[in-house]
C-alpha cells in the first residue's frame, strides 16, 4: 500500500526540485551578472596600466564573490516559493506565514480555490454515479420482471397487455430520466442556446397542460393569463414541462400555470421546498434531500430545477421560488339540522389553507 501511494508522488517531487533549482539558477546568474558586470567596468577603466593577470586574478576574485552574492540571495528570494512547494506537496498550505509576500499569498488562495473546485468536481462526479446506481437501476429492475413474467407466465390477453403497459411505462421513465440527466450534464457545461422569437405565452401553457392531463392523478391542472414575450417556444416548453411535472409529482389537489407580467407562474398545494432554491437546483449534487416525506438520492431532486434555471437565463431571466399566500377557502356548504355536529373524517374547511409553491420563471418584457 505504501509503495502504491508514494510511488507516484516521487517523479513529481523530482520534477519540482529541478524545477526550483532551475528557478535559484536563473536568479542567481542575474544577480551575478549585476553585481559582476559594473566591478567589470570600473577595474578596467581605472587600472588600465595593471598587468592582465592581477585583472584576472582579481575578477576571478570578483566573481566568486558575486556568484557566492547570488546564490545566498535567489535562497532568500525563493525561500517562500520552496516552502509553498513543501507544503502543498504535504498537502497543508492553507495556513499564510507573517513573511509571505503578497504573490505568495496569492498562491496560497489559487491553490485552495483549485482544490475546491476539485472537490467539488470529485463530489458531482460521486453524485452522478450514485444517480445512475439507484435511480436507473429501480426501472430497469422493473423492466426485467415485467419482461420474465410477460414470456414465461401463461398470462390471460388482458393481462399481458396490462404487463406490456407498464414495460412501456417504465421504458418512458427510464428514457426521461436519461434525457434529463444528459441535459443537466450539457447544460452544465455549456451555454443554452436559444433563437428568440415573439411566442405566445398561453399557448405554450395550453400545450404542456394537454400533454400532462392524464398524469393529473385526481389532481386539477389548469391554465389561465395572457401574454407575449420573446422566447424559444421548444426550449420554454421544456423548461414548463419540468415545472409542471415537478408541481404534480408533490401538489396534493391542485396544480396552477400561469402567464402574468413577470413571466410564468407554476403553482401547486404541495409542501414546498425544503433547503433554498439555490442549494437544490444543482445538476449532480452530492447531498440526499427529503421532500414530501420521501428521501431523493444524490443528483435527482435538482436536475429538472437546475435545468429550468438555465433556460431562464438563457432568456435573459431567472428562476425564484416561494411560498405564495393561499387563495380563498371554499364556503362551506350549509349543513342539515341533523348534520350539526362534525364529521371527524370530512376536512375541516373552516380550517386556513395552507401556502402555496410558487415557481416564477422570470421572461424580460412579457407584453399583455
Amino acid at each position: 500500500m505504501s509503495r502504491a501511494s508514494t510511488a507516484p508522488t516521487a517523479p513529481a517531487t523530482r520534477r519540482g526540485a529541478l524545477g526550483r533549482s532551475t528557478l535559484r539558477a536563473q536568479f542567481t546568474l542575474v544577480i551575478f551578472m549585476l553585481a559582476f558586470l559594473p566591478n567589470v567596468v570600473l577595474t578596467v577603466t581605472a587600472r588600465p596600466s595593471v598587468p592582465t593577470s592581477t585583472l584576472l586574478a582579481w575578477m576571478l576574485v570578483v566573481g566568486s564573490l558575486c556568484a557566492l552574492v547570488g546564490y545566498v540571495l535567489s535562497g532568500t528570494l525563493l525561500r517562500s516559493v520552496s516552502r509553498l512547494q513543501n507544503e502543498v506537496e504535504r498537502g497543508d498550505f492553507t495556513q499564510p506565514h507573517p513573511d509571505d509576500p503578497s504573490e505568495i499569498l496569492a498562491l496560497r488562495g489559487a491553490f485552495s480555490g483549485l482544490l475546491g473546485r476539485l472537490g467539488t468536481e470529485q463530489g458531482r462526479r460521486n453524485a452522478f454515479m450514485a444517480t445512475l446506481v439507484h435511480d436507473l437501476k429501480t426501472p430497469l429492475i422493473a423492466t426485467g420482471h415485467l419482461t420474465r413474467a410477460l414470456t414465461t407466465l401463461p398470462l390471460p390477453e388482458e393481462e399481458r397487455r396490462a404487463v406490456g403497459d407498464q414495460i412501456q411505462a417504465e421504458t418512458t421513465r427510464l428514457l426521461a430520466l436519461v434525457q434529463q440527466m444528459a441535459d443537466a450534464h450539457r447544460f452544465e457545461q455549456e451555454d443554452v442556446t436559444v433563437q428568440l422569437v415573439p411566442t405566445d405565452l398561453r399557448a405554450v401553457l395550453d400545450d404542456v397542460a394537454a400533454r400532462l392531463a392524464p398524469q393529473t392523478t385526481g389532481r386539477t391542472l389548469t391554465v389561465s393569463g395572457h401574454g407575449y414575450a420573446g422566447a424559444d417556444p421548444t426550449v420554454l416548453d421544456r423548461a414548463v414541462t419540468n415545472l409542471a411535472v415537478n408541481a404534480l409529482r408533490y401538489a396534493h389537489t391542485h396544480v396552477e400555470l400561469k402567464v402574468t407580467p413577470r413571466g410564468i407562474e407554476v403553482t401547486d398545494d404541495g409542501p414546498g421546498l425544503p433547503a433554498p432554491l439555490d442549494t437544490l437546483a444543482q445538476p449532480f449534487n452530492a447531498q440526499p434531500t427529503t421532500i414530501a416525506g420521501q428521501q431523493y438520492t444524490a443528483g435527482t431532486a435538482g436536475l429538472g430545477l437546475f435545468i429550468v434555471r438555465r433556460i431562464a437565463e438563457a432568456h435573459g431571466g431567472a428562476l425564484h421560488y416561494d411560498r405564495a399566500p393561499p387563495g380563498v377557502p371554499p364556503d362551506p356548504e350549509p349543513r342539515s339540522p341533523d348534520q350539526n355536529s362534525p364529521d371527524p373524517n370530512s376536512p375541516d374547511l373552516s380550517a386556513p389553507p395552507a401556502a402555496l409553491t410558487r415557481f416564477t420563471l422570470e421572461l424580460p418584457e412579457v407584453t399583455p
